[in-house]
Parts: C-alpha cells; structure tokens; sequence
C-alpha cells in the first residue's frame, strides 16, 4: 500500500524553565503561528503536571486560538482522571468559540500520572474511591452535546435574560471532534464503540504482540470494524520524526545522540504491561522517507502527527517543521494548507 497524507499536524510538549515559565510558553505559541504560516493542518499541545509543560491544555489553547486563524487545535493528551466532566466542558466549549470551532481535545482514562502525589489535592476524599474509568470521558462528551438540564419548564433567570439551562457557551459539533488517545486493544474498542476519533501514537500496548507495527495494525483494525458505518471517523497516527537537512553539525550530533539514547526501549516489549516503542524516525530527508514509505502503519491512515521531542529549543522545532514541510511530507502526498491573509 501507498503512504497518502492528507493532514499534517505536529505535537509539542510546550516546555519552559522553571525561573522563567513565560518565555517557553511563549515560544510554543509562536510555534503555532510558525506552522500556520507553513501550512500545516494542526498544532497539538501535551498536557502535564508537575512538570515544566502546560498544566492546562484548555487555557493554552484558548491563548493559541487568539494568535492563530485556520489550524486545528488539538490536546494529546489530557488526563480525564483529574477533570471535573463538566467543568473541563464548559472550559472546552469556551475554548472552541473562541477559536471559531478549531479545537480537537483528545483524553485519556484511568490513574493519572503523578496520583501518589496530587491526587489527594484535586480530590475531595480518597482518589482511589473516584471513577476514573471511560466514563468519565462519556459524561464530558455528554456535557459537551448541551442538553438541556432539568425538565422542559426548568428555566434560570440572570440580569436581562431568562433562559433553559444547559452548558455554556454551547459549541455545536465540538463533542464530534473528541478523540481518544488509545494504545490497547480495551480502549481502541471503547473509543470506537463511544464515537470517538482515534489517536495512536508511537506508543501501545503489547497485548497481541511483541512488534510495534502488528500490534498498532491490529488496534486500527479492531477500531474500524467497531466504529459506526455512518460515523466519519479520524485516525491520526503519530511519529517521532527529526529531519535535519537544514540543521548544521552540532545539532545533527545532538539528534542522533536523542534517538540513540531512546533505541534500547524499541528492542522489545518494557514492564509488565509490555509497552512498545516505535524508532524515532531520525536523519535526512531521504532516510526518514525510505523508513516511513516502509512504515505498514502509516499505508492505513491519512492523517500524520510529528511528535516532537522534549526538551529541544523553538528553533530546533521550527528546523525540524521546516525541513518536514520542505522536503518529506509532499513525497508523502501532503499539500500545504492556504496560508491566511
């Protein structure tokens, strides 16, 4: 099969330093209006706590709505676990009318990173007692749909104005633009059954085999055969790709030098959940395309995500966009978006 992109986005973990959180937060917004201008289709943030990223995937974005016009939006992950459903929705919605209906929140279930340590801070009570599961992502979505709340008489009065009530600001069509970020075959199940866009990164789950490429083969194909017939359902597949055409020697040393030190963990299966890595994608234009054309993966998607590494510079990120848009993602079939007026 033919690797055919029709979407290009890129995912960022938003890093700053600890003394001077601002000027990393503001490098990454100017990230995003450096790929706008080069046509990319979508900007996705990481949400993470207690690290130095963003804390809050819904503000960041509301802020990057404001200094960009057409790209999508996206969040991979946030962590449902420390959400309130309703109250992230109303954060969500906000967001999506700001960015004239760019969002594209994607979530994760279960125990949230980092629990042993602030889980007693977001809950009230024992965290282990709370319903961390898929169902929490269902009730946003729900909140995220607007129903009315109470019975069809249940009105709410505030100055000037008496309305039904029902989350706010509505955005119609957002709670069709969630996905999930799925690595096993437990939740690319759920997510297809709940309706939801798919993620797959280069990480899952070895919970059928203990090769990276048959294992997320095997997801795609469970999803689709479970997702409704009448659902135009999105499936990004995400790599850690480093181009460095355009990157003088040093920083070629230190590329190679990150993939090298991450090459052990895609040897085999890692703990007891049996996690397995994809290779970092690392070197010309020329080598990373003969390793994505060989990609099986990538033949069954349309929609790309380069998943930039940690802790690099915002000129390392915008080398790396540079050269992807330059010289990779067009022998992949992917024209460049219109870039606004």
């Amino acid at each position: 099969m033919t690797v055919q992109i029709s979407s290009l986005a890129f995912l960022t973990p938003g890093n700053y330093l600890d003394e001077d959180p601002y000027t990393g937060l503001e490098d990454t917004l100017r990230l995003f209006e450096y790929a706008e201008r080069r046509g990319f289709d979508g900007g996705w943030i990481r949400q993470r706590h207690l690290e130095h990223g963003v804390g809050s995937a819904a503000v960041f974005l509301a802020a990057a709505a404001q200094r960009t016009r057409r790209i999508e939006l996206g969040s991979a992950v946030i962590p449902i676990g420390y959400e309130s459903p309703f109250r992230l929705a109303e954060d969500l919605s906000l967001a999506d009318v700001l960015s004239r209906g760019r969002l594209q929140p994607g979530f994760s279930a279960g125990t949230p990173p980092h629990a042993d340590l602030i889980g007693d801070l977001v809950f009230d009570g024992d965290w282990r007692t709370y319903d961390l599961s898929y169902g929490r992502v269902a009730r946003l979505v729900a909140n995220l749909r607007g129903d009315y709340l109470g019975d069809d008489d249940t009105v709410i009065h505030s100055p000037g104005n008496t309305q039904r009530p029902r989350l706010q600001p509505h955005s119609p069509g957002l709670a069709d633009r969630v996905w999930y970020g799925g690595g096993s075959t437990r939740s690319v199940r759920w997510a297809a059954e709940a309706g939801l866009n798919l993620l797959s990164g280069n990480i899952v789950f070895g919970d059928r085999s203990d090769e990276f490429a048959a294992a997320q083969l095997a997801l795609l194909t469970d999803y689709r055969a479970r997702i409704a017939p009448d659902r135009p359902a999105r499936v990004a597949i995400g790599r850690v790709i480093v181009p460095f055409d355009s990157a003088d020697r040093p920083t070629r040393e230190r590329y190679r030098a990150y993939a090298a030190s991450r090459h052990a963990r895609t040897l085999g299966p890692q703990g007891e959940r049996r996690v397995l890595f994809a290779p970092d994608v690392v070197g010309t234009s020329e080598q990373i395309l003969e390793q994505l054309h060989a990609d099986p993966v990538l033949a069954h998607t349309t929609e790309l995500r380069l998943e930039l590494p940690y802790e690099l510079h915002r000129e390392d990120y915008e080398q790396i966009l540079h050269d992807t848009v330059e010289s990779i993602a067009p022998a992949l079939g992917w024209t460049p978006s219109a870039v606004p007026a």
